[in-house]
């Protein structure tokens, strides 16, 4: 069994206040892109994961789809499976492929075994595992909220425009990001500024990770004008970085990129 966990980017991405837990309650929509990774599950003898295309840091143990296999198993009695992911979408870049990739396997072995979970369950498990986990159990726009798994149905704001997303050879951790984040509370949410013409978002939807990331990475800045120079209606930074994309009208115009840089163009 097959599937193609897209990546995603934000539209705004509001840090309101630190909880007691240690997390940040949050505001944003999530948007998916397909810009996918290829995830396959079948039975096997034994468990087993495997993995090729772009490198994946950290232990086998760590990676999400085993940590989703293994958190299923603790209610259901799963048959071994085999489970072989080629990545695609970059890692360390604010894309969430990590997370869709998790999600998806909840997903592809909720089928497989024909467990029957509701959406509404296979999202508290991905919840378990990521903040933004939870979104990628379904396949549209949704707002964000809490650390990011209280989710809400959105419009497809972006429906019929181009999108170019470019992850620059650059990494930014997201503790880092956090650091440099003052949380602010009084403004209008996301959704208000979204319902607003899409011409008037530079001057009004946020993402309050970029000021002091682009301060420590005045590369990632220069990416988000070089979007705007070549016609964008809107750029912003995706997540805590330290991808950037550009949301255009009409298929941009080819434009030159770091050599190092890993680019996607689409519809969306």
């Amino acid at each position: 069994m097959i599937a193609f966990p897209p990546c995603k980017i934000n539209l705004g991405l509001h840090v309101l206040r630190k909880r007691p837990d240690g997390y940040h309650d949050l505001d944003t929509v999530f948007y998916p892109v397909p810009w996918t990774d290829v995830l396959e599950i079948i039975r096997a003898d034994h468990f087993a994961f495997t993995a090729s295309g772009e490198a994946i840091p950290g232990a086998e143990r760590d990676n999400l789809c085993v940590r989703a296999y293994q958190l299923l198993s603790e209610d259901y009695d799963l048959p071994p499976v085999h489970i072989h992911l080629h990545k695609i979408i970059p890692t360390g870049a604010g894309l969430g492929g990590g997370s869709s990739d998790a999600a998806h396997t909840l997903r592809l072995l909720n089928r497989l075994f024909a467990l029957t979970l509701s959406d509404v369950q296979l999202q508290r498990y991905a919840a378990a595992l990521g903040s933004d986990c939870a979104f990628f159990i379904g396949d549209s726009p949704q707002r964000g909220q809490g650390r990011g798994e209280v989710l809400t149905p959105t419009d497809s704001v972006l429906k019929g425009k181009y999108l170019v997303l470019v992850k620059p050879a650059i990494h930014v951790s997201t503790a880092e990001a956090y650091r440099g984040v003052k949380p602010t509370e009084a403004r209008p949410s996301v959704a208000e500024v979204l319902a607003q013409p899409l011409a008037r978002w530079r001057e009004t939807l946020v993402n309050d990770f970029e000021r002091s990331v682009f301060e420590t990475h005045p590369a990632i800045a220069a990416l988000k004008q070089q979007m705007y120079d070549a016609g964008a209606v809107y750029a912003a930074m995706s997540g805590s970085g330290a991808s950037v994309f550009g949301v255009f009208d009409e298929m941009p115009r080819a434009a030159r990129y770091d050599p190092e840089a890993r680019v996607w163009t689409g519809k969306v």
